[in-house]
């Protein structure tokens, strides 16, 4: 019995459907930098921008010419569930409160002061007395800064309360304001002129930065490439390795925001 004409063009279909999936499988098996056209989205802060992005843009234009990279930033509470559905393909940062994540860390910080350098109060090691006695600008996004202030009873010196980090610089070369902010970024800011940073003598343990993705993208080799160029780029020598998430509890996650 000879197949209808109907039947025939269904096959075909079946056939090109067929081809399809097993092109799209073969291809998910495997991630070639210098013909892959995907996006990546990345979570990160603007400071976070300010110290990956030149250095990843550099190697991704290198050896990845079609590879698009987005950069999101998003509430600590949304990050867990933005790497599990996708929405994001890793996270940059110090991110207290992403507990059940993938992780790398990449290398150690700690907080110190900025302020303009002829600012008459910033004390070269400055006392919790002294920290008592500047006033502050703050950046609601970076809410461990905000948490620091308030352990230290100084959430009644906050003059001001901005979104982003990077316009800091501008704002204190023309007040007596002052921020709490990690070493490296308050370095660059330094360096630019007009500013200096001190190490305050306080009781605030140093904290690691790391990269964070999810266990559902361990295997796939886009994510295995983009982790292992970030970790080269960026991974201080004798940092720890991968850790592997921890399993989630029955009880709801505590947030960090």
């Amino acid at each position: 019995m000879a197949p209808t004409a109907n039947a025939d063009a269904l096959a075909h279909a079946v056939q090109q459907a067929l081809h399809l999936v097993g092109e799209a499988l073969h291809g998910a098996s495997r991630f070639d930098p210098e013909t892959a056209q995907r996006t990546f989205r990345l979570h990160m802060s603007d400071i976070g921008e300010s110290e990956f992005l030149p250095a990843l843009m550099h190697e991704v234009r290198r050896l990845a010419p079609e590879v698009r990279i987005e950069t999101r930033q998003l509430e600590y509470a949304q990050i867990e569930n933005a790497l599990d559905s996708g929405t994001i393909d890793a996270a940059f940062g110090y991110l207290p409160g992403v507990e059940h994540s993938c992780q790398q860390r990449l290398f150690m910080e700690r907080y110190v002061v900025l302020a303009r350098a002829a600012h008459p109060l910033l004390a070269q090691q400055p006392t919790p007395r002294q920290l008592a006695q500047l006033d502050y600008v703050v950046v609601r996004q970076h809410t461990e800064t905000l948490r620091l202030l308030d352990r230290m009873q100084l959430q009644g010196r906050i003059r001001l309360s901005t979104p982003h980090f990077m316009v800091i610089p501008a704002i204190l070369r023309e007040t007596d304001l002052a921020v709490l902010l990690p070493m490296r970024i308050a370095t660059k800011f330094a360096l630019a002129g007009q500013l200096r940073f001190v190490q305050p003598r306080w009781a605030v343990a140093d904290f690691g930065v790391g990269l964070h993705w999810s266990q559902r993208a361990q295997n796939d080799p886009a994510h295995q490439w983009l982790r292992a160029l970030a970790i080269r780029l960026f991974r201080e020598p004798g940092t720890a390795g991968a850790v592997t998430a921890p399993r989630r509890s029955a009880s709801p996650r505590r947030s960090a925001a």
